[in-house]
């Protein structure tokens, strides 16, 4: 291999690694108009939640009317009750940015009148740095699958390799 087929391939190894430890901005609810009262359970910042994964340093973005609506971080408890008399931090600016600092759970109400009640509220957990986050989403839990369960067709040694063949014919 040539110099130049290394040096190709230590910096495309280089760039894959950064993709996945490098700090994101995350739109919450994956869309401008999330901060809103849901119209149904299914459509909860709370479901979009449990799906996606957050990292300490990943910062949660709002879009939203700031003369209409707010962003409240709260403690669980106030979560639980929608009490937005005592927040933790509050945003009115409509393009609010809240950085995960920490790893564990962080709790976020809208401070309209009567909008936390009908369910626009948003509860995130933030992995911890021993947790390293890989781009893919785990497994579902047992309760999530239906039917017998299905012995696995791979182990992590042939992903790997069949991962190093890809990058091989990407590089070649």
């Amino acid at each position: 291999m040539d110099i130049f087929s290394r040096r190709l391939t230590s910096s495309f190894l280089f760039f894959l690694f950064l993709s996945f430890t490098e700090a994101k901005e995350i739109l919450v609810g994956g869309k401008t108009d999330a901060w809103k009262i849901p119209s149904s359970e299914s459509d909860s910042l709370n479901r979009w939640a449990e799906k996606s994964r957050f990292r300490i340093g990943d910062s949660l973005v709002w879009k939203y009317d700031g003369g209409k609506d707010s962003v409240l971080q709260v403690t669980k408890e106030a979560y639980a009750s929608c009490n937005t008399s005592n927040s933790i931090a509050e945003y009115k600016d409509g393009n609010t940015k809240v950085k995960l600092d920490r790893s564990g759970p962080f709790y976020f109400i809208s401070g309209a009148k009567g909008h936390c009640e009908q369910g626009q509220k948003l509860h995130v957990v933030v992995l911890s740095q021993k947790h390293r986050y890989t781009g893919i989403s785990p497994a579902p839990s047992l309760a999530e699958i239906d039917g017998p369960a299905i012995a696995p067709t791979s182990s992590a040694a042939e992903l790997k390799a069949g991962f190093l063949v890809t990058l091989g014919v990407v590089v070649f």
